[in-house]
């Protein structure tokens, strides 16, 4: 008579082991049966990594199909429109790619994780990590950015108190006061697009980003040049959404709309996305032009008086030394016969000895051997022979 086996059963006091062995990224873990919510989130965020590399791994990137379809983002205008920026640092004007093509190109690269991490956080600041890691090649690129929960202000509400104040560089008062809810997380965004664009870039070909913005630039010039009017009141309209006036942009242009040309289009199109992103503002633009303006504006009466000087000295050194006056050097040689385009006032040649017959002589005798070609030789003659003759003139 055959029996047929039962199913063994087991005490409920035996039936959990006191331990578990799983095969991880491959290695083998021993750990507890019993654990706690914090060991089971740390057990999923280390599976999810691990299963990003693994994929990573498994289907890599063909950068060929990768330059393509970054191109085809390029080669549209409403992409190239936000693509790059321009923003001023101190007397110069950085042009780079914005964040919108960091994100795009992320995308398409593929096989890239982006991580957004508050490490900190208490009732003044924020410390917040932005991490960006290249899964086939497992480099992480990451940056800790420290946000004060507070914002400048050059008005109060009714009641606000603000923490501090200062005196900006235009001598306006502003006031240093809390952030609300919604000012912190622009101003936390602000920051995390900074730095996730900063670390992009790492991760992204800088010869795949070069010729990136040179196809945005030469799409926007194709717009510009196709229908200028339609672009400068697209730009104009953009401006005014950010609260820069058309007052405003003629002042920081100089110039009356009707002038600019494609490539001036296109360079205001930058620096109105920097302004969207936050790379920059309104007062940095203006306070850059007006530093390149006062280091370039030197108007022609400033360097005539500044020559006029330097050879009104130059006469006077001569004089004080006895000898006739002599063009300084680096002068042109008209200025140091009065015959300049520089004015000289009547007044500061007062006091001047008039050089008499044999020093002029002797200046006309040496200015003409100096007009003639000599050789090493001849020159050293020449001189012998007109110190002899102004020894024989005293």
């Amino acid at each position: 008579m055959s029996t047929t086996p039962h199913a063994q059963i087991v005490p409920a006091e035996k039936a959990l082991s006191p331990g578990t062995v799983t095969e991880g990224f491959g290695a083998l873990e021993r750990r507890p049966q019993h654990e706690t919510a914090s060991e089971v989130l740390a057990a999923q965020a280390r599976a999810a990594v691990q299963a990003r590399y693994i994929m990573a791994r498994q289907n890599p990137r063909d950068w060929d199909v990768v330059r393509q379809r970054l191109l085809k983002h390029c080669d549209r205008t409403t992409f190239a429109q936000v693509a790059r920026y321009s923003k001023p640092v101190g007397n110069t004007t950085i042009t780079g790619p914005g964040v919108r093509f960091v994100r795009a190109a992320l995308g398409e690269m593929e096989n890239v994780s982006t991580e957004h991490t508050v490490i900190y956080d208490d009732a003044s600041k924020r410390i917040v990590r932005i991490t960006v890691i290249d899964l086939e090649k497992n480099i992480p690129h990451t940056k800790e950015l420290l946000i004060e929960k507070t914002v400048e202000r050059k008005q109060l509400r009714q009641g606000q108190v603000p923490i501090s104040s200062r005196a900006n560089s235009r001598g306006e008062r502003v006031y240093l006061v809390e952030a609300t809810e919604d000012e912190l997380l622009n101003k936390e965004a602000a920051l995390a697009a900074k730095a996730l664009r900063q670390l992009g870039l790492n991760v992204i070909p800088a010869d795949l980003v070069d010729e990136c913005m040179e196809t945005v630039e030469i799409t926007m010039r194709r717009r510009a040049e196709q229908d200028p009017d339609a672009e400068r009141k697209a730009i104009i309209d953009a401006f005014y959404e950010l609260g820069v006036r058309v007052g405003h942009l003629k002042e920081y242009l100089g110039v009356d709309f009707d002038q600019l040309t494609p490539k001036d289009l296109v360079s205001l199109r930058a620096v109105y996305q920097a302004l969207k992103d936050g790379e920059t503002t309104w007062r940095e633009v203006m306070e850059q032009r007006d530093a390149v303006l006062g280091r370039d504006g030197q108007t022609q009466a400033e360097q005539g008086s500044s020559k006029a000087g330097a050879m009104l000295d130059a006469l006077r050194a001569k004089q004080a030394a006895g000898g006739p006056p002599q063009p300084e050097q680096g002068q042109d040689e008209k200025a140091a016969h009065g015959n300049s385009d520089v004015a000289v006032p009547a007044e500061a040649t007062q006091g001047l000895t008039k050089p008499d017959s044999s020093a002029q002589e002797h200046h006309q005798e040496h200015q003409a051997a100096a007009d003639q070609p000599q050789d090493g030789a001849d020159l050293f003659r020449g001189a012998q022979q007109q110190q002899g003759k102004s020894k024989r003139g005293r």
